[in-house]
């Protein structure tokens, strides 16, 4: 049976977050009953109860409560990760990221889960030498966050060995309406008409509108296609950063003036910044994680996607522009 025709139990981990989020809205407009699992009570996890999911606290690291959240489950979409959290140990993200996704495969394993989704990151690749790449090339994650999500994945691919049904998706940039942080950042500064830009600017960036990644996670549900697969989601197009600032001016009607300055120090910078700050457990104003936005190239080859799930990204980067701008101005962002 096609997973298209029936209504299933469906457990997003990080529910609140805003990928999870998005994801639960569609699930349960689409007629699914969702559980939506994360680690703290807050706005939006009465945001969720109020569309109708039930919504459980917890962590994935508490093996009682995975199990609970996992009985009569059909699909589990593990989207809950330890990221950008600051003044955590490097254990913190171990834990999480590796430890927190065995118990769950070992969890849906024992419960007789039809399909599991396990969410990565594009991040596994690193920096991009010879762009674009495809899933099997360029594997250099660069941080802590980027080594634990890569590690979870051998870790599912042993429940694939075991039987379990699942399957590897790796997000590229996710932005849109509801995220008041990732693209919020070159909103704020193209409105005042004038960017700043550090180094050539023709470092290559490849977004992914969040409709289009949901996309992703509902074709992936379907336990007769992609398993034991990894499938990279981004859009159609990639582009230069540069390229990117004018078109987010655009989507702004605002004429932007690009001025560009050598890179070398604020490198230097974030590098200072980060240790000086560390101590102090305060987040620091630049870190090299924001640094590499402007001289890494993340550009990604989407055809395994299209072949083998038949995944199509309907919204093109000036639609999503602008839309997310819409969603950020409507909200007080801007």
């Amino acid at each position: 049976q096609s997973t298209e025709a029936r209504f299933m139990k469906i457990l997003v981990t990080g529910g609140t977050g805003f990928t999870g989020k998005a994801l639960v809205r569609r699930l349960l407009d689409m007629g699914h009953q969702v559980v939506a699992m994360d680690y703290k009570e807050g706005l939006k996890t009465e945001e969720l109860r109020t569309w109708g999911a039930e919504v459980v606290i917890g962590t994935v690291t508490d093996r009682e409560c995975v199990r609970r959240c996992m009985r009569g489950c059909d699909v589990v979409q593990h989207i809950a990760a330890a990221f950008r959290e600051m003044n955590v140990p490097e254990q913190h993200y171990w834990d999480v990221n590796v430890g927190g996704t065995r118990i769950c495969l070992e969890e849906a394993m024992a419960a007789g889960v039809g399909k599991f989704i396990y969410c990565s990151t594009c991040g596994v690749h690193g920096n991009v030498r010879n762009p674009p790449t495809n899933e099997d090339n360029n594997i250099a994650p660069a941080d802590y966050y980027q080594q634990t999500k890569y590690e979870a994945e051998p870790v599912t691919m042993e429940f694939v060995r075991k039987g379990l049904k699942a399957t590897i998706v790796r997000p590229s940039a996710i932005y849109g309406p509801g995220d008041p942080e990732r693209f919020l950042m070159i909103f704020k500064r193209v409105a005042r008409g004038y960017f700043p830009m550090f180094g050539s600017g023709k470092t290559l960036y490849h977004p992914v509108y969040i409709d289009n990644l949901i996309d992703m996670f509902i074709l992936a549900m379907d336990p007769a296609k992609g398993n034991g697969r990894t499938y990279l989601a981004a859009d159609a197009e990639y582009v230069s950063i540069e390229d990117l600032v004018r078109r987010t001016g655009k989507a702004m009607g605002i004429d932007v003036k690009i001025r560009h300055f050598p890179i070398w120090p604020v490198i230097v910078a974030g590098h200072v910044c980060e240790k000086l700050c560390k101590p102090f457990k305060i987040t620091p104003p630049i870190f090299p994680r924001r640094v590499d936005w402007y001289r890494q190239n993340r550009a990604f080859d989407i055809t395994r996607a299209r072949e083998e799930l038949g995944y199509e990204p309907r919204v093109g980067l000036d639609e999503g522009l602008r839309r997310t701008y819409e969603w950020y101005r409507d909200n007080g962002y801007l």
